[in-house]
Order: C-alpha cells, then sequence, then structure tokens
C-alpha cells in the first residue's frame, strides 16, 4: 500500500526527511519514562513510535482520522485499539480511563485546542499525565499552511493551565550537528521566501499554500540532502536533546498533570 507521509507528515523511508523523522521519534524516547498502565496516543499517524511505548504499557489505545494508517497498525498492533475519529472531542473515549496520555505534534492543526486540551484532561485518570509536543514558534522558519497556529513556550502553558492541575514546560534542542543542519535549512528557506516580496505566505488562506508549500519544502529538504548527504543520513535521535530552556527549543515538550 502507498505510504500516506507528506512533508508535513515525515516519512522513516525517505532520506532527505531524516532530520525531520529523528526529531519526532525524540519524542517517543523522552516519553518512555513516563509511560506506565493504560496509555493513550491521540494523533498516532502510522505509528512511529509505538515500537516504543506499547511494550510498557498495560493496554494501548490511539485515535488518528487517517483509517487507512490505521487499518495497517491494527495488523501490526493486534494488542493494540485504533480508533478512527476527527478530533476534538474524544466522542469514542470515556472518563477517566488513562494513566498516560501521549499527543505529538497534534495541538497545532486543532482549530479549538482549548476543547482539545479540556478533552485530554477529561480521559485521563486522576493523577495521569498528558505529554504534548509542538513546534516552538520562535524557531520556525516560514508560515506552516498545515498548522492553525504554533506557540511560544510561555502561551502553551498558560493555555494547558487552565484544564491540568500542574504543567511543565520542557523542550527538545539539537547538538551541533542538528543545529548545523538547522542553519543551513534556515538559509535555504530565507533564500526561497526572499522572493516573496508581497508577503503572501501571510496574507492568502492557508489552503492556498498548501501545494507550492509542498512542492518548496519537498525541493528543498532534497537540496540539503545532496548538498551535504553526510549530515542529513547521520543525524540521529540521540542528536537530539531534552532541554529545560523551553524557548529556545526546537519543539515544545509539555507535561502535564492532572
Amino acid at each position: 500500500m502507498a505510504k500516506i507521509f507528506t512533508t508535513e507528515i515525515t516519512s522513516d523511508n525517505l532520506l532527505s526527511d531524516n532530520p525531520i523523522h529523528q526529531r519526532l521519534y525524540k519524542a517517543y524516547v523522552a516519553a518512555l519514562p513516563y509511560i506506565k498502565g493504560d496509555v493513550l496516543e491521540v494523533g498516532c499517524g502510522e505509528g512511529r513510535g509505538l515500537d516504543l511505548i506499547i511494550p510498557k504499557a498495560s493496554s494501548f489505545t490511539a485515535v488518528d482520522k487517517i483509517e487507512s494508517a490505521l487499518t495497517k497498525l491494527r495488523v501490526k498492533y493486534p494488542d493494540g485499539k485504533f480508533l478512527s475519529m476527527n478530533i476534538p472531542p474524544l466522542a469514542q473515549l470515556a472518563d477517566n480511563s488513562y494513566d498516560v496520555l501521549v499527543t505529538f505534534q497534534v495541538i497545532e492543526h486543532i482549530e479549538n485546542d482549548a476543547l482539545f486540551l479540556k478533552e485530554l484532561h477529561r480521559v485521563l485518570k486522576p493523577g495521569g499525565i498528558a505529554l504534548v509536543t509542538t513546534p516552538n514558534r520562535k524557531m520556525s522558519l516560514t508560515r506552516n499552511p498545515w498548522h492553525v497556529r504554533e506557540y511560544l513556550a510561555a502561551e502553551l502553558k498558560q493555555l494547558a493551565e487552565k484544564y491540568f492541575a500542574s504543567v511543565e514546560m520542557k523542550g527538545i534542542t539539537g547538538n551541533e550537528k542538528v543545529m548545523a543542519y538547522y542553519q543551513e535549512n534556515k538559509k535555504s528557506v530565507e533564500k526561497i521566501t526572499s522572493f516573496d516580496v508581497l508577503n503572501l505566505q501571510y496574507r492568502l488562506p492557508a489552503s492556498w499554500l498548501r501545494i507550492p508549500y509542498e512542492i518548496m519544502n519537498r525541493w528543498n529538504r532534497n537540496k540539503l540532502q545532496h548538498q551535504d548527504q553526510g549530515l542529513v543520513k547521520e543525524i540521529h535521535h540521540a542528536d537530539y536533546l531534552e532541554t529545560a530552556q523551553a524557548d529556545d527549543a526546537l519543539d515544545l515538550f509539555m507535561i502535564c498533570r492532572k
């Protein structure tokens, strides 16, 4: 079956996607110390980190809107439960059901982010933990038309504190190898966006920008791969680092306790 990956979802098979894939995979590695009991993933996609999480869970449930991805996951992980739904709300899930919830790179796609966080809180057991990652807007290089919004650390923490008893904001950053790739990517993106003299990326509707964004993003990743294949190929999730300094991290990593 064909893969569903775009540059937004990111492939674990395409070499040009490797730095981003490893960055996203790092969230699952960072989550491992928290994984126990009944676990829920909201927005599992094609199951990037399930090989890590499922063995540590007493039970595992995942939700996503892409039924074709869930069909494959049901075969690969027969002990898991995979539900198709558009979120929020988490309509098929009962109150106080899960010890740990992970939702990585999802909230930036959600129109009603307040309801999303409220629903995460609802389905957690008392004392449960929700782990949330999302891009740090401070480190974004251009508008992403697939995202409804992006957050600074303080903004997301303030929103989550309306629903959770405690919120700890951390981040995922990179070592020198990762940041060298980031700087090369930044220079390349700046060259591309220099042609946008009318600042259309922020003025046009997001739906108009998705196809050109996809084309240019794929072209740019391929260019960076051919420009320095060693760097692109060699980046590993161990090159991404957890940090308490969320303000300057590549991704925010938020720990919410009910």
